[in-house]
């Protein structure tokens, strides 16, 4: 029950003492201030790691081909690896479970014409699934499909930039612009989370690529998306078997890493997650040293403060006041001042991350420096209850003490 008189005497002990209240306060407040800057610079390393890869799709993986630099089974150094769509054929048939999304890819820089306007862009011929690997999002229209595909159609997905540049704010599905020297339909128009240079990128058909510029079976890379019910082992051990098959196909040295490549995602993400791992438990164990100093501080000036008030406990109790009271008092005062205390860190903690988070990312690569406050508001109550108990144990021995014996005491 609420006890207006309790919390009077409460504040008044508080404004009476007030040194010993804002040493009680400070070693709270800046446990719980340090406690979220930690955590908060922990997370804006991850949120940087995640932003890095936000553009592709996290089980993304490239085959990268280009010339020899080692001589192998008689062939010369300097040799020219070439792709081509059986290489593609291949992988899909061979690794079909392993594999959820697949597309060739054919990289081409052309001039992109509507009417008087015109600029250079970058073309890339791929097949449908390439939407779901460069996460790609359809604003207007719809992405390549099959029956492209199948029948060479001259058709072309544009980005936002690429529609802003040549149409300014007018619609542009529908319209056929000249790409190369050739006529394209525009079928669709997207965004992209990676920026503006993905923007200003253009997708066509890579059968319809292979027809007219150059009329052969011949791609600049693979791009596969493994099956993300496998483990992080597993996938890392289907692009190793990929390299392997790759090589022995292609009559590639084993240690030749120029001419064939397989950078998979998998293996990036395996060396976040054990960065992320070891960085939060180092954040843990600062972060645990941090709040046990907070709960040593604390506990240390409420074991000299009821100290101080021993005589004004003896003179409560002479006066009538039963041991549970003083008791209870102690405790409420404890605990406001530890709860006030962590509230005024929690909140500075946020508002220097908050202040700062912009200037990290560059130098520190700490992109949106943030703290979960579940987190926080944890490690605040551990220190509520340490505080409870700080108070408590001290105060109950306190408030047994005969009257007599606590006015005599210095």
């Amino acid at each position: 029950m609420f006890d207006i008189d309790r919390w009077r005497e409460i504040f008044q002990s508080i404004r009476k003492n007030k040194l010993r209240s804002v040493m009680s306060g400070f070693t709270i407040a800046f446990a719980i201030l340090l406690f979220t800057l930690l955590f908060g610079v922990a997370n804006g390393l991850g949120n940087f790691f995640k932003n890095a890869f936000a553009d592709n799709a996290q089980n993304m993986m490239f085959v990268r081909v280009w010339k020899t630099t080692k001589p192998y089974k008689g062939l010369q150094t300097g040799r020219k690896i070439q792709l081509k769509n059986k290489d593609f054929n291949h992988i899909s048939e061979k690794y079909n479970n392993n594999i959820e999304y697949q597309s060739a890819r054919i990289n081409k820089n052309f001039t992109i014409k509507y009417k008087n306007k015109a600029n250079r862009y970058s073309v890339k011929a791929v097949h449908p699934d390439y939407q779901f690997l460069e996460k790609t999002n359809i604003d207007e229209g719809r992405y390549l499909n099959q029956f492209d595909i199948n029948q060479k159609k001259k058709v072309i997905v544009i980005g936002r930039l690429i529609m802003k540049d040549l149409f300014g704010e007018k619609p542009a599905l529908g319209k056929r612009i000249n790409v190369n020297g050739s006529s394209f339909l525009i079928v669709g128009v997207f965004s992209d989370d990676g920026g503006d240079d993905e923007e200003r990128i253009a997708y066509i058909p890579v059968s319809t690529s292979q027809m007219m510029y150059g009329n052969n079976d011949y791609i600049n890379q693979i791009n596969l998306g493994y099956n993300q019910n496998l483990s992080t082992d597993a996938a890392i051990a289907f692009g190793k078997n990929v390299e392997l098959e790759m090589r022995k196909k292609l009559n590639i040295h084993p240690d030749d890493q120029s001419a064939l490549s397989v950078r998979n995602m998998a293996q990036a993400n395996k060396y976040v997650s054990i960065i992320m791992f070891a960085l939060y438990l180092i954040i843990i164990f600062i972060g645990s040293g941090t709040l046990i100093a907070g709960i040593i501080g604390i506990s240390n000036i409420m074991i000299f403060v009821i100290k101080e008030r021993t005589k004004e406990f003896g003179i409560r109790k002479a006066l009538g006041a039963k041991p549970s009271s003083i008791v209870a008092m102690v405790v409420q005062e404890s605990v406001l001042i530890t709860t006030l205390a962590g509230y005024i860190g929690l909140s500075l903690g946020t508002y220097i991350l908050s202040y700062i988070g912009n200037s990290l990312e560059k130098k520190y690569f700490i992109k949106d420096p943030s703290v979960n406050p579940e987190i926080v508001i944890g490690a605040t109550v551990v220190l509520i209850i340490s505080g409870l108990v700080a108070g408590y144990i001290p105060a109950k021995r306190a408030a047994n003490i005969k009257p007599i014996v606590a006015l005599r005491a210095d």
